[in-house]
């Protein structure tokens, strides 16, 4: 059974706008996310899930069809602040969506195979699509999932400082925990984080989350009761998030095993608007050194 790609995007719109102004990093328009399916559908993935919103749907859908059609399957999500909360009286003050979590539990209908989560402006490079595959078509099972970890130095940028979840792992390669650090930068030749005004140095080789995930689908079941009790304890904080690396955090609790899995990609992604112009350098690199073709469509 081929494994299914989910990209959470329903925060697209919000950050460009419309859907018709996505920004173009490719040397043919591309955006960031086309390099994302262009990498999964030669990887062995045999359908791509979007979960956005609503009222960008049809934009969405009239700009994603007309590349995808014929070389993916296709299937759209909508994430609304009312799914799954199940008789929960959601506060006035609540605007923003629950969290990433929670964008993957409004997939559940449409995904019935193993898969994988990545963020839509992020781009993941072609090794971890690949070993990402792999691991859903050979490893996945109820009790083990993966995470894709990636090296810190080919995670930060020039611009500014960035916020990492640093991945801990046991010596036979499985997570143990994800600790969020933040005002990461590098510092002559160290890479260092800034807590309570100390600075502390980071391993270079420390592999880090970039939110791509490898789930068995069995995970929708397991998300839900997460949320229910994530409403009790958070309902009435408008700015509580339920977040993925929650949901491995109790998995593994409970005795599950979520692999972590290296990859010597590169991931670009635009922090800081600043980002922007080296992404499209990097992107033009890959395509210059015939990792992608001119134009990804055609």
């Amino acid at each position: 059974m081929q494994p299914t790609l989910l990209i959470l995007a329903a925060g697209m719109a919000s950050r460009y706008g419309s859907m018709k102004q996505i920004q173009s990093f490719g040397p043919g328009g591309e955006t960031i996310m086309d390099y994302s399916i262009y990498d999964a559908i030669r990887a062995g993935f045999g359908k791509v899930v979007f979960v956005i919103r609503k009222d960008f749907e049809q934009n969405f859908k009239s700009i994603c069809e007309p590349k995808l059609n014929g070389r993916i399957k296709t299937e759209y999500v909508d994430q609304d602040l009312t799914d799954f909360t199940n008789g929960f009286e959601i506060p006035k003050e609540r605007t923003k969506p629950w969290g990433t979590a929670h964008a993957v539990l409004c997939a559940g209908d449409v995904i019935k195979e193993p898969f994988a989560v990545i963020n839509a402006d992020d781009f993941y490079g072609r090794d971890a699509f690949e070993k990402a595959a792999k691991f859903l078509t050979a490893e996945v099972a109820p009790n083990k999932y993966c995470i894709i970890g990636y090296e810190l130095s080919k995670t930060l940028s020039e611009n500014g400082t960035v916020s990492r979840g640093v991945c801990e792992v046991n010596a036979a390669g499985e997570l143990m925990s994800i600790n969020e650090r933040t005002k990461i930068y590098r510092e002559n030749d160290k890479i260092i984080y800034e807590e309570n005004d100390s600075k502390h140095e980071v391993p270079e080789n420390s592999k880090v989350s970039m939110n791509f995930w490898g789930f068995d689908p069995s995970v929708f079941s397991f998300i839900e009761k997460l949320f229910q009790q994530f409403l009790k304890d958070s309902i009435n904080d408008p700015k509580a998030e339920f977040f993925i690396p929650i949901i491995g955090d109790a998995f593994i609790k409970n005795g599950g095993i979520i692999k972590l899995i290296p990859t010597s990609a590169q991931w670009f992604g635009v922090t800081y608007k600043e980002d922007a112009a080296t992404v499209k350098k990097d992107i033009q690199n890959l395509v210059d050194g015939g990792e992608y073709p001119y134009s990804l469509w055609k």
